[in-house]
């Protein structure tokens, strides 16, 4: 299907995007291309005639997230459950999902329009919450759902259950529940595996554990984990990919499993995942 509408979502902070926009405008101003922003980044870069009220709730055939990692995370999960896949444009540091770097822009633009791409089905995690016998929907995240101290307080204590199925309570800064997406992110630097992105399943990972009976647990992508807080300190929060975050009480309960939505990341076929992994995480390292 031809692309009609895009919307683009530029990160304000990052000092390449106002250059990137203008690429980008220039590549589309002869073609039968609608672009539109969100309308605080519009008035932002002033563009104020392209932006748009609700730009989630307005039809796209796909959306440009420009800056890093970070900046797709959030646009797919402003789209949540409806099926607009993103393309990523990397101004950020390593780039691990964002498929375009600023010196093949103009190429992988009129790939887009060509249709010279594919869109990966990439599992969404959804989280939950549960205090006092009440649970609640709290989001989705693409890379993890973390349960964590807030601040300087003191460990938590934890009960960890897969399914119906209590494994043990431990003492730990906190613990990951990540996707095969999130693997690269903070369960790496937990000590998590790497995991493909296309393997289905979900990946438990613990942050400093007391104890060494609690290692990373792999689990199948349609298990359900259950984190009960047992914690007395009032300091605990739950973080969707690093960039959401809700207040814990001791003696809540978060549920995280397979979200029923999926995100549609773009890619292209000159990148492989095992390349990018090499070229990011090692090469660009120092490791070789």
């Amino acid at each position: 299907m031809p692309i009609k509408t895009i919307a683009i979502f530029p990160n304000v902070s990052k000092p390449q995007s106002p250059e990137v926009l203008r690429r980008i405008m220039k590549f589309y101003q002869d073609k039968d291309v609608r672009l539109m922003l969100p309308v605080d980044e519009s008035r932002y870069f002033d563009l104020e005639s392209l932006g748009v009220s609700d730009i989630e709730k307005e039809p796209a055939d796909i959306a440009l997230s420009i800056g890093g990692d970070g900046t797709l995370l959030g646009v797919c999960r402003r789209y949540g459950a409806m099926a607009v896949p993103v393309c990523g444009i990397n101004i950020g540091t390593l780039g691990f999902m964002a498929d375009i770097e600023l010196s093949e822009l103009e190429t992988k633009l009129q790939k887009l329009l060509d249709g010279d791409y594919r869109i990966e089905h990439r599992l969404l995690l959804a989280g939950f919450a549960k205090s006092d016998g009440e649970e609640r929907f709290l989001g989705h995240a693409i890379n993890d759902v973390v349960v964590t101290k807030g601040g300087v307080a003191r460990m938590l204590h934890l009960g960890l259950s897969i399914n119906e199925s209590h494994l043990m309570d431990y003492k730990a800064d906190g613990v990951i529940v990540s996707s095969p997406t999130g693997s690269t992110a903070y369960s790496l630097s937990a000590g998590g595996p790497i995991m493909s992105p296309s393997i289905q399943a979900l990946l438990v990972t613990p942050i400093c554990a007391h104890t060494f009976n609690m290692r990373p647990l792999v689990v199948g992508q349609d298990d359900v984990v259950h984190i009960k807080i047992a914690a007395i300190h009032q300091d605990i929060i739950v973080t969707f990919d690093g960039q959401e975050s809700f207040r814990l009480l001791p003696g809540d309960e978060v549920t995280v499993m397979k979200s029923t939505a999926s995100a549609g990341i773009i890619k292209f076929e000159d990148k492989d995942y095992y390349q990018i992994l090499r070229t990011k995480l090692w090469k660009n390292n120092g490791v070789e």
